[in-house]
């Protein structure tokens, strides 16, 4: 079902074999990892679950280029005893495509759930962390990270919790250093969109998600971001 406050746009490359992951009203889903290009030559290496009815739209030679349009999802995974927000780029359509193999377009519609997070980097560089609630159908909601930079990330900082927001910009991978109780780093991998744009956004027939208090996301100051 098509949301016009969740839609994301890449081309790219799948990464080794896809996964079972689960079934819903007998429909398989399966998930895999898709390489995408940035412009400055480096990679993102983004989560994708594909649900069965589009695996027949997947080339036989994995390496082939594929544009995915879909939506930015999230869900709660235990790890390690606690519970840890995941995020995927769910496909509602597959292609293959030899055109542009660096568009990665994101935009998403949604309210702040919880306050933004401005901070610098030991380099000078401002930023603001942000979790976007952005509703789905059937009721549910997806708590998506993002991310604002230099003048985006002042302007991000002056939201309040519950302020709906429209934002354009690209879904991303991060390595991180996760601080541990025992004073030593682990190295993890972050998702998140990446702003370039954002303005606040009309308020109208607007369904506000609660329970976003039980997503603790990574960002903040226990870590040390690697990139």
């Amino acid at each position: 079902m098509e949301n016009p406050g969740n839609k994301i746009t890449v081309v790219g490359r799948l990464e080794g074999e896809l996964t079972l992951s689960h079934e819903v009203m007998n429909e398989p889903f399966y998930t895999g990892t898709l390489m995408v290009k940035r412009l400055s030559g480096t990679a993102d290496h983004l989560p994708v679950t594909i649900p069965g009815k589009l695996m027949p739209m997947l080339p036989r030679e994995r390496d082939e280029l594929l544009l995915l349009t879909g939506q930015v999802r999230s869900y709660n995974k235990v790890v390690e005893g606690a519970g840890r927000l995941m995020v995927t780029l769910f496909a509602q359509s597959i292609t293959e495509t030899d055109e542009n193999d660096t568009l990665n377009r994101v935009s998403l519609t949604g309210a702040l759930c919880k306050p933004p997070i401005y901070r610098s980097t030991p380099f000078g560089r401002e930023i603001c962390d942000m979790m976007l609630a952005v509703n789905r159908a059937f009721g549910k909601s997806d708590y998506i990270p993002c991310i604002a930079w230099g003048r985006n990330a002042q302007y991000a900082s002056r939201f309040s919790v519950g302020d709906r927001v429209r934002l354009t910009g690209r879904l991303q991978s991060r390595e991180y250093q996760k601080l541990l109780e025992n004073g030593e780093y682990m190295v993890r991998n972050a998702y998140e969109v990446s702003a370039f744009t954002l303005e606040p956004a009309e308020a109208d027939a607007v369904r506000v998600p609660v329970g976003a208090q039980m997503y603790r996301p990574d960002f903040g100051s226990a870590h040390r971001s690697l990139q």
